[in-house]
């Protein structure tokens, strides 16, 4: 079992049916980005529909590997009861680790950093030091290193029915026990997006027409890695099973 394998295996599982799945993540960014607009509690309640939405992606891919045709009905995936309740709940778990996470770039990275964005000219690009890029990294990386810990929960309270303490609890010690398996998968996707981006920059230069592909690139991406999720889902726990319990091994 690598991380390489898990990747491959999603790219498969794009490479079936991509309009499906692209127009499946264009639907959940839009969904997303209007209950961000609501006023003080948008955000908030974006982060923990987070769950929900990822369950559309993981019930998709299941679909695929299954042979059916994805159809739209799939983004209603996680909105449904009852699951729906505990999914939320899961969710309120990332709103938590969110704020916790957004405390610590808060403490971590230089004030004088954030100074430079309200009020500041749209056209000035901010300064940032060294240190300050290397700390950025760092948070990122602690980010997508908390997000993909938690990646299972949604995926064990939709098909495992466990609770939302439990769920969290199992996705983070098997991401922990494939700690390397994870670092792999992760390592290979980013080198393969910024091999594409540095492609993409020379052959189109700093245009919009670069800078569009770019984001579209982006897009596609955050689609492989969803799907390499779920391959990495079935490989620990299983094929997903839609009626019923099934069987939850951590042993590898």
């Amino acid at each position: 079992m690598t991380g390489w394998t898990w990747l491959k295996e999603g790219a498969g599982l794009f490479r079936k049916q991509p309009a499906a799945l692209t127009t499946l993540l264009f639907a959940n960014i839009l969904v997303s980005l209007l209950i961000g607009f609501v006023p003080l509690v948008g955000p908030m309640l974006a982060v923990v529909l987070i769950p929900s939405f990822s369950m559309a992606f993981m019930k998709a891919c299941l679909m695929i590997e299954n042979g059916e045709r994805v159809t739209p009905v799939v983004a209603l995936t996680g909105f449904r009861q009852p699951v729906f309740a505990q999914l939320c709940k899961v969710g309120l778990i990332y709103l938590v680790v969110s704020l916790l996470l957004n405390l610590i770039a808060r403490f971590a990275i230089d004030p004088a950093f954030f100074q430079q964005f309200p009020g500041g000219e749209a056209s000035k690009m901010p300064e940032v030091t060294g240190s300050t890029m290397l700390t950025l990294f760092l948070v990122s990386a602690l980010n997508m290193s908390v997000l993909i810990a938690l990646s299972f929960a949604a995926p064990l309270v939709y098909w495992q029915q466990m609770g939302a303490g439990k769920a969290a609890f199992y996705s983070f010690f098997a991401v922990w026990k494939s700690a390397r398996v994870f670092v792999v998968l992760l390592m290979a996707w980013f080198a393969f997006l910024f091999a594409l981006c540095i492609v993409f920059t020379l052959l189109l230069g700093g245009s919009n027409v670069a800078r569009v592909a770019i984001m579209w690139l982006i897009f596609l991406f955050i689609l492989l890695l969803q799907c390499s999720l779920y391959a990495a889902y079935r490989r620990i726990f299983g094929k997903p099973v839609e009626a019923g319990a099934a069987t939850v091994s951590l042993e590898k």
